[in-house]
């Protein structure tokens, strides 16, 4: 809380001026030849001045709504599930932050924009207890895994491989095996793990709502 994202620029664009000496090809809707502007996209910026969008509360629904109302939670396998290395729940999406959760939640960078002090703690970034980037197994139904799908993703003295389809990780060997489908907190883990769902997302930010009870 010594620094913080300061009110923004409108829609994420910023602009600057060129001289008409300096007028070259840009690409369409970057440049307007009658102002003279030049306009660059997913832009913020940091102050230490207090404002007022920072206290504005976030409006948010029970987890029990986000997972009947929020078409981004509905049918996740993935979100609310608890961490394998920190006490912590994934929250996929800023709007599906449970208002009945007084644990700690790790959500995505973009929840910074909405980050209200007065509603909110940041408790960590990135890493675990274990000092590990955050990690969530996600076990499913026994499936036949053919070792002809398979290649090693890791050192050559690795028993742990992984196939080239659907992200699944191969636990033991054998002509039937039993998979655990191992998803992540993309952004963090490297190589193949770095997915949730096959779906590349952002970094995350563990956060508490301000005055739960643990």
């Amino acid at each position: 809380n010594r620094m913080w994202l300061g009110n923004g620029f409108s829609g994420g664009n910023a602009y600057f001026k060129i001289a008409k000496s300096e007028e070259r090809e840009f690409a369409s809707g970057v440049y307007d030849k009658k102002t003279g502007l030049v306009k660059f996209r997913n832009v913020v910026w940091f102050a230490n001045l207090d404002h007022g969008k920072r206290h504005q509360e976030l409006q948010l629904m029970t987890m029990a709504e986000n997972r009947k109302f929020n078409k981004k939670v509905i049918g996740s396998d993935v979100c609310y599930k608890k961490y394998d290395n920190y006490d912590a729940i994934e929250v996929s999406f800023t709007d599906a932050i449970p208002s009945d959760y007084a644990g700690v939640m790790g959500v995505p960078i973009s929840f910074l924009d909405k980050y209200n002090p007065d509603q909110f703690e940041i408790v960590a970034f990135r890493k675990g207890d274990d000092g590990k980037d955050l990690v969530i197994s996600v076990e499913r139904e026994r499936e036949d895994c053919r070792p002809a799908l398979l290649q090693n993703t890791h050192s050559k003295n690795s028993d742990i491989q992984q196939p080239m389809e659907k992200g699944r990780t191969l636990m033991d060997r054998g002509n039937t095996q039993e998979c655990l489908y191992v998803t992540s907190i993309p952004g963090l883990i490297k190589n193949a793990e770095g997915k949730i769902n096959g779906k590349i997302t952002y970094a995350r930010v563990t956060i508490r709502k301000k005055g739960a009870e643990q």
